[in-house]
C-alpha cells in the first residue's frame, strides 16, 4: 500500500494564500536542470514561510504536494529538531571539466561532491572528464553522481563501471525505472563493482513512493520535502522505507531549504551528508542571510524573507499571473 500522510492543517483558504503570494525569479550563476532562471512562488503564513515551486512541466496533481509542503512549512511549522547542524554536499551540475574548480569555490570545505552526469548533449565522455577533475581538487571527498534517470541499464553498467575507478558513493537514480534500478544494482554487484544505488525520482515520483523499497531496487533513498508532500510525510516514508536516506533540495530558496533542514534535523539517523547546499548556485537569494554552507554543514536555523530581496526579484506580471493561477488549481486539488 501507498504511504499515507500524517495529517496537516485545515487547507488553508485560498484568499490566505494569495494575499500571502510573491513570486519570484532568480538568476542561476550556471545552467542547471537547464535553466537559468528560478521562479518560485513564495507563501507567508503564520508560522512563517513555505516554498511552492514545482518545475513548470509538472501537472497539478503532483504540483498539489510541493503545495502541501509549503502549507505545511508556513502554517504548521515544523518537527522538532535532533540535531542542530546538517553536514551537506556540494554541487556540481553538467558543466565542462574545466569550469569545475570555479563550482567549487562557492561550496567552500565540503567533505561530499554530488556531479551531475548523463544531461543531454554530454557524453561519457564529458562525465568522466567532470568526475576526475572533481577528484583531482577533491583527492578525499565522498563522491556521488546523479543520472536523473538519464541512461538505459546497458549505458548506465558501462558508465558506472568507468566511473568508478575515481570511487563513488553511490549513483542516483541512474535509470528511469524501478525495474531498471535493480537491473542495475544486481549487474553492478555480480561484476563486483562497489557503487551503491541511489533512488530519486523512483521515490518523489511515485504514486508509491513505498514500492522501489520493497523492489529491492535500491540501496538508499534520495527525499526530497517538497515533492513527498512536507516534512512530516516524508519522515513517515523513511520509516516504512527502513532504508538510509539522503535529504536534497529541488533548487530551492532558503525557504525551501529551510524546510529540508528539518527533515534532516528530524531523521533518525543521517549518514550521508545532504544535497541542501544549492542557494550557493544562485546569484541572489531571498533573504538577507541565505541557508548556505560554513564549514561543510548548514546550521539548522528559521529564515525570512526580505521584502527588498522579494521585490528587487519579483517575476514578471505575466508570469506572476501564470503562478496564482497555478496556486488556485493545486488548491482545487488539495481541496478536493
Amino acid at each position: 500500500m501507498p504511504a499515507t500522510a500524517p495529517p496537516l492543517p485545515d487547507l488553508p483558504p485560498l484568499e490566505d494564500l494569495v494575499a500571502g503570494a510573491h513570486v519570484v525569479s532568480l538568476p542561476m550563476r550556471v545552467k542547471f536542470r537547464g535553466i537559468l532562471e528560478r521562479e518560485s512562488l513564495l507563501l507567508q503564513g503564520p508560522a512563517g514561510w513555505g516554498e511552492f515551486c514545482p518545475f513548470p512541466e509538472y501537472g497539478d496533481a503532483e504540483a498539489s504536494r510541493w503545495l502541501a509542503s509549503a502549507i505545511e512549512a508556513a502554517w504548521l511549522g515544523f518537527p522538532a529538531p535532533l540535531r542542530t547542524s546538517i553536514p551537506v554536499n556540494a554541487t556540481v551540475p553538467a558543466v565542462p571539466a574545466d569550469r569545475v574548480p570555479e563550482v567549487l569555490a562557492r561550496f567552500g570545505r565540503v567533505d561530499a561532491v554530488k556531479v551531475k552526469v548523463a544531461e543531454q548533449g554530454h557524453t561519457l565522455d564529458d562525465d568522466v572528464a567532470r568526475l576526475a577533475a572533481v577528484r583531482a581538487a577533491l583527492p578525499d571527498a565522498a563522491l556521488r553522481v546523479d543520472a536523473n534517470g538519464g541512461w538505459d541499464v546497458p549505458t548506465a553498467v558501462e558508465a558506472l563501471t568507468r566511473l568508478s575507478a575515481v570511487g563513488l558513493e553511490y549513483a542516483e537514480q541512474p535509470v528511469p525505472t524501478i525495474e531498471g534500478l535493480a537491473e542495475v544494482r544486481a549487474q553492478l554487484r555480480a561484476a563486483g563493482t562497489p557503487v551503491l544505488i541511489a533512488a530519486d525520482e523512483s521515490v518523489r515520483k511515485e504514486d508509491d513512493p513505498l514500492r522501489v523499497a520493497r523492489a529491492g531496487a535500491a540501496d538508499l533513498v534520495v527525499v526530497k520535502v517538497a515533492p513527498l508532500g512536507g516534512v512530516r510525510r516524508a519522515l513517515d516514508i523513511v520509516a516504512q522505507a527502513g532504508l538510509p536516506a539522503v535529504v536534497s533540495s529541488a533548487l530551492d530558496t532558503s525557504v525551501g531549504i529551510r524546510a529540508g533542514l528539518a527533515l534532516a534535523a528530524a531523521l533518525p539517523e543521517l549518514p550521508y551528508a545532504c544535497g541542501l547546499g544549492t542557494v550557493s548556485l544562485f546569484e541572489s537569494d531571498v533573504t538577507l542571510d541565505p541557508l548556505t554552507a560554513d564549514d561543510g554543514a548548514i546550521r539548522v536555523r528559521d529564515v525570512a524573507a526580505d521584502p527588498g530581496l522579494l521585490e528587487r526579484y519579483a517575476a514578471s506580471a505575466e508570469r506572476r499571473e501564470w503562478w496564482l493561477a497555478r496556486l488556485r488549481r493545486v488548491h482545487a486539488v488539495l481541496a478536493a
